[in-house]
């Protein structure tokens, strides 16, 4: 058991390294597609880019059920570019900018060169009273790719490329992991690892693109597959810090999978989200759920499709999201693991929930 844990997390830490920002899921779809191929029944893939792995189950069922993840991550786009070669950009999905200014960004190009850049800022030393009593906005900041002129820097990129923070995986402390794009591919890891095993019955993998810019491809796939119920993978905010009133902190790292029941996207369904509690219990895993209705996931277009999907959500707490330093503990990960695992088989083993 513990070799498959730490194949999750070499899983984890592979797919973090890969670029994919919404909408330029490729490479991320690419390995998942190969890593799929030798347990797949069927795979498929629509013209948004999700990618759909079917494994037969034991058992027949009228409907299917699915579990799902998403594949990109929060990123760059670059939208111009200044006089003296810097590139002025927006950001793909919710970022923070107090936390970007000094980081470094990869470029992709068109034609599948990297760029590399560094987030910059105007020197404070050269920043009025004002401007210093208020947090930076996006059209603030700029990219240093290294350029002295507007020509160089338009050899180099195009306006759309598209950029990520730089891949910069770290274990560090006691069992925590360091790295961009945990939300989610974490997610990825965990249902790469349960397809190996023939599920009880007909189940769908399915990898999401587009979830950071509004849950885009989760309204297709669900559409396309109708399943009688759904588990969405996730990352979700942890706020576990120093002076965060406790019922603010949404959840906590080392304390378990995170079993939410509602978000702003979200009332998850009751009677899934109760097997959940209490196969967690059974079995021993780490568990909590948020307190603090905060964050949404794919379940929010799922539930709503076609005529209603029931849907349940696990998710492991993540500090710092949506950074070029998520931060993670390996054991809540594990434990996201084993509460999926767990719902497959008492899914499998009683369609009467």
């Amino acid at each position: 058991m513990e070799r498959e844990y730490e194949e999750l997390l070499t899983l984890t830490r592979t797919l973090c390294a890969k670029f994919g920002p919404s909408g330029w899921e490729d490479e991320v779809r690419e390995y998942i597609l190969q890593a799929a191929m030798p347990y797949a029944d069927r795979i498929e893939t629509d013209p948004m880019g999700n990618l759909m792995v079917f494994r037969k189950g034991r058992n027949l069922t009228e409907q299917p059920i699915m579990l799902c993840a998403h594949m990109d991550e929060v990123g760059v786009i670059v939208k111009s570019f200044t006089e003296d070669g810097m590139v002025k950009f927006g950001f793909v999905g919710g970022v923070d900018p107090r936390v970007v200014i000094g980081r470094r960004i990869q470029f992709r190009t068109e034609d599948g060169d990297t760029v590399e850049g560094i987030i910059g800022i105007k020197a404070v030393h050269l920043t009025t009273a004002s401007e210093r009593q208020h947090a930076p906005k996006t059209r603030d900041l700029y990219i240093d790719i290294g350029c002295t002129s507007k020509k160089q820097a338009q050899a180099k990129l195009s306006l759309g490329d598209c950029g990520t923070f730089a891949p910069e995986i770290v274990s560090f402390g006691d069992g925590m992991l360091k790295a961009k794009a945990l939300d989610d591919r974490l997610g990825c890891a965990v249902l790469l690892l349960l397809m190996r095993e023939q599920p009880a019955v007909d189940t769908w993998f399915c990898f999401h693109v587009q979830e950071e810019v509004g849950l885009r491809g989760a309204a297709t796939t669900a559409f396309a597959i109708q399943p009688a119920f759904c588990l969405v993978v996730e990352g979700t905010t942890a706020a576990d810090l120093a002076d965060v009133p406790p019922h603010k902190q949404v959840c906590a790292l080392r304390k378990g999978a995170v079993l939410p029941f509602m978000d702003r996207g979200t009332i998850y369904d009751a009677e899934l989200f109760e097997m959940m509690r209490d196969v967690c219990e059974a079995r021993g895993i780490a568990w909590q759920t948020k307190h603090m209705v905060a964050g949404g996931t794919d379940a929010g277009r799922i539930h709503k499709s076609v005529q209603g999907v029931r849907t349940v959500g696990v998710a492991a707490p993540l500090r710092y999201i949506h950074s070029p330093s998520s931060v993670a503990a390996e054991s809540d990960i594990i434990a996201v693991y084993r509460a999926a695992k767990a719902f497959l088989e008492e899914i499998g083993g009683d369609q009467d929930v």
